[in-house]
């Protein structure tokens, strides 16, 4: 089957953002960034973007979150949000203020595609255009900034060029690999367990270059130390342990890599090495788990169970 071209995917997302994303806008200037990939990579890993968008936030960059429920992995970033107590079904009023007020949001694609394809993707569980379009809508006018992972180095390159297209300041788009595995079976994100193939828009410029976790002051692991568990439940326990600090080694290491490229993608850093510097100060710190509390402050179920007992 023919991959689709660059204009064609570009076109498709003029009228997904025209016609079919629901907006919020918050009052914020600078930097709002995005941490999300593609899902329907080969190698599956604990879910890294939901903790790294909380770590980066940590750190003080605005975070406008996105994402879904599993595609064809063990869970999404929407699995794990809810596993850990944030309602999907709230209004997008209240995700507005959680960036304007935490620094953070969570936009499940179930609630901002207005026709409903988000639950279309979950139901087909192959891949399709939708997994590159999905992951770049922008529900927030005010994102300017993204890291968003691609299932292979093809695609990053065809997202960041879309990216450039719709006016994006700046943008990564990261295809990592594994040690010991063939380098077409890969990860949607900065890796652990390999070098990672980045695809950068910086001013206006595409270019690309490759990393190392020595890059960011980390040692190589086997990728067996970030493999997903088997149950949503599980991967969402072990976020919450690296969040809460009884649990770090390569699972924390691998969230601050990720949380590093926000920081650096949105000027707050001026390397790797700097933002993952950055990212372990405030996982280690326990900013990371505040600013979690912060986001179910706005967005927890139990808001909405203290607002109907009133």
């Amino acid at each position: 089957m023919r991959r689709p071209t660059t204009e064609e995917l570009s076109g498709a997302w003029d009228a997904l953002d025209s016609c079919d994303t629901k907006k919020i806008e918050v009052d914020l200037e600078g930097p709002v960034c995005d941490i999300v990939g593609t899902g329907s990579d080969s190698l599956k890993t604990l879910n890294c973007s939901s903790p790294a968008a909380l770590i980066a936030a940590a750190c003080g960059l605005p975070i406008a979150k996105k994402g879904a429920r599993l595609v064809t992995g063990v869970s999404g970033a929407s699995d794990i949000f809810e596993s850990l107590g944030i309602d999907l079904d709230h209004p997008m009023e209240r995700a507005a203020m959680s960036l304007q007020h935490a620094g953070i949001c969570y936009l499940p694609g179930e609630a901002f595609l207005k026709s409903g394809w988000a639950r279309l993707i979950r139901s087909m569980r192959f891949t399709s255009p939708f997994n590159i379009l999905g992951p770049l809508t922008r529900p927030c006018r005010q994102n300017n900034c993204a890291v968003i992972g691609a299932y292979s180095s093809g695609v990053s390159l065809q997202m960041v060029e879309i990216m450039g297209e719709i006016g994006m300041d700046a943008a990564l788009s990261p295809y990592g690999m594994a040690e010991g595995f063939d380098p077409l079976l890969g990860i949607d994100e900065f890796s652990l367990c390999g070098p990672t193939r980045v695809v950068e828009l910086c001013k206006g410029a595409i270019t690309g270059h490759e990393v190392t976790p020595e890059d960011f002051g980390m040692k190589t692991v086997p990728f067996e130390c970030i493999a997903s568990k088997s149950t949503a439940a599980e991967n969402a326990a072990t976020v919450l342990a690296v969040l809460e600090g009884r649990e770090g080694g390569p699972a924390g290491d691998f969230f601050c890599m990720n949380a590093a490229a926000a920081l650096y993608v949105s000027g707050m850093a001026v390397s790797y090495r700097q933002g993952a510097d950055m990212a372990r100060h405030a996982l280690e710190s326990g900013a990371a788990y505040e600013k979690f509390e912060a986001l179910r402050q706005y967005q927890g179920r139990d808001v909405f169970m203290s607002n109907e007992s009133r």
